[in-house]
């Protein structure tokens, strides 16, 4: 088989990129280890940037996203008991975040692709990666029992920290930036209406938690606990206790509890990998970096990329001009370090960090002071939370 684009993975990197290129006449075929049953549930982030918002509309994807998605205008931060809230859309001339879930983004990307003739191979195994220093590289791979061939202008690598693309590329050629942090999110997905109409933020001496949402009936809460913990140890109702406990509120704040649908332990890491391209091979996504979540960037941060590498790709075959290709990862690489930033002054204005003397603890307490006493301080969050415009990072 041929195409022209061959892209590892139907994650919202991978689905994004392949509809971008459709749009542009340009074809690609995507390929995903997982069954489509599977990527079409698997929860994920929830928390859509402005830009993203846009990009999806302008992409034709957007009907339920409308519909359905959840605008929200301010957060909510909250410190000994206190709530401050930012005004997002005050503070950054009308912009704002949506609310909707990850997998709901790639069911309506997968029914789009489907819908136009895309083609996305679900359950595929043992894929490789040949010639990617070549005008063609070829991705071998497993399909019903079969090894197939598919030969392609450029590699796309979509499939996240642990996939095949990454690893691919020869030893010595990429340097990858990393910091692991003390701690890790349990979350839970309950079916309980939200407590609250915008998503909490709250730093407190038994350590961090979030309270989010997914739908008017759907809540999504983490707390901070050790890496190392057992998820046996904490049962619901000890979730829905320190819950309780982390976001209470001098406003008589009550968190509703409900059954539990799914928990699950996620660590915190930052990762960077530079450069972001060998050959004919691009990485976008996980695959190239990894920023902790107390930002709700990784989605969003995966989206700008490959709007990137569409727009190299797109003046490659319209053009015959490379120029925007071979400089991918300087391109992207400004987001990605201003994201990362950001996404470790989320995390440590809010989650206790080992800190024997407390010093470390006196500072965040200060920072997220000034972020509550101080408009400048809270429309540079604000900036960045709601995503600065696609070209000015």
């Amino acid at each position: 088989m041929e195409t022209q684009v061959g892209i590892i993975g139907a994650g919202p990197a991978g689905l994004v990129l392949s509809h971008l290129l459709h749009l542009s006449g340009i074809e690609s075929i995507v390929l995903e280890d997982r069954s489509r049953e599977y990527v079409e549930k698997r929860v994920r982030a929830g928390v859509l940037e402005q830009n993203t918002v846009e990009l999806l509309h302008q992409m034709g994807v957007g009907e339920r996203l409308a519909r359905e998605g959840l605008i929200h205008r301010g957060i909510l931060l909250s410190r000994q008991g206190r709530r401050h809230r930012v005004a997002l859309s005050d503070l950054t001339g009308g912009r704002s975040i949506t609310i909707y879930g990850q997998q709901e983004v790639v069911k309506d990307l997968v029914a789009a692709r489907l819908q136009t003739g895309g083609t996305i191979h679900f359950d595929v195994s043992q894929v490789e990666l040949f010639g990617l220093d070549s005008g063609m590289p070829v991705l071998r791979y497993r399909k019903d029992g079969a090894t197939q061939h598919l030969r392609c202008d450029f590699v796309a690598g979509c499939d996240g920290s642990h996939g095949i693309a990454r690893p691919s590329i020869p030893e010595g050629v990429v340097r990858v930036f990393e910091r692991e942090y003390p701690f890790a999110w349990l979350g839970i997905l309950a079916a309980v209406a939200p407590s609250t109409e915008e998503l909490i933020y709250a730093r407190h001496e038994r350590g961090f938690a979030l309270h989010s949402l997914r739908s008017p009936e759907v809540s999504r809460l983490y707390i901070q606990v050790d890496p190392n913990c057992d998820l046996s140890e904490w049962p619901d109702d000890r979730v829905w206790e320190e819950l309780s406990i982390r976001l209470a509120s001098v406003d008589g704040f009550v968190l509703k509890d409900g059954p539990v649908l799914e928990k699950g332990l996620a660590v915190h890491r930052s990762v960077v990998v530079q450069p972001m391209q060998y050959g004919r091979l691009f990485l976008a996504g996980d695959a190239a970096h990894i920023v902790p979540p107390t930002g709700a960037k990784g989605l969003n941060l995966a989206v700008a990329d490959v709007r990137a590498l569409a727009q190299g790709i797109v003046r490659f075959y319209e053009k015959g001009d490379s120029s925007l290709l071979d400089c991918y990862t300087e391109r992207c690489l400004g987001r990605v370090w201003r994201v990362q930033q950001f996404s470790s002054y989320m995390t440590r204005l809010f989650h206790n960090m080992p800190d024997p003397d407390g010093f470390e603890e006196h500072l965040a307490h200060a920072e997220l002071a000034w972020v509550c006493q101080s408009e400048a301080a809270s429309r540079s969050l604000a900036e960045n939370y709601v995503g600065l415009p696609f070209d000015s990072a």
